[in-house]
């Protein structure tokens, strides 16, 4: 049978992508968290993921249905995390059990990005960039470093976001022109 289905890669990634570019706008002090970025964490973050996740199954990836789904469900369970933090009867976060939570998913994207050994260099970049991002807001929790050390994450979280944006794109790009238009980098 012959593999005739769309990618849902850049679906992925441009959810992945977008999405994290404007939470770590916020991360970067340049405007308040509200119900926008919450809004894309829930819809192009955590369900437009899960549904390239779902289409990468059916094409039988199982680095992109772990990645997409895994990630989609982050945007959920983060929204969820700050949304109802201490509202509803439900016991707010503790700082400990945020940087316990922000330094597992650091673990996985680190183990994730060792998968993109095989990949492009765009995709290694993006797990690369995510897995310190992860661990730099653990750190900021951890250590509770709310000054220069959150601006910084902030702003390599927009990096690696535009990253994904960029990897997306390229794809979409390279594939409606039939040539290399953006470069991803040899594997």
């Amino acid at each position: 049978m012959s593999d005739n289905l769309a990618n849902p890669a850049p679906l992925g990634l441009m959810g992945f992508g977008m999405t994290t570019v404007l939470l770590n706008l916020h991360n970067a002090g340049i405007f308040e968290l509200g119900a926008g970025i919450l809004a894309m964490g829930i819809f192009y973050g955590g369900v437009a993921q899960i549904i390239a996740g779902i289409m990468e199954f059916k094409k039988g990836n199982t680095f992109g249905t772990t990645a997409f789904t895994s990630y989609g469900l982050f945007w959920l369970t983060l929204v969820f995390l700050v949304y109802f933090n201490g509202k509803l009867g439900i016991q707010a976060n503790s700082e400990a059990f945020m940087t316990a939570y922000l330094f597992m998913w650091g673990l996985f994207t680190f183990f994730m990005w060792i998968g993109t050994w095989k990949a492009n260099r765009c995709l290694q970049f993006i797990f690369l960039t995510l897995t310190i991002l992860f661990w730099m807001l653990a750190a900021r929790d951890g250590f509770g470093w709310k000054g220069t050390w959150a601006v910084l994450t902030g702003y390599e979280g927009i990096l690696c976001g535009l990253s994904a944006i960029y990897g997306a794109m390229a794809q979409v790009l390279n594939e409606m022109y039939g040539k290399v238009v953006l470069p991803l980098g040899a594997k």
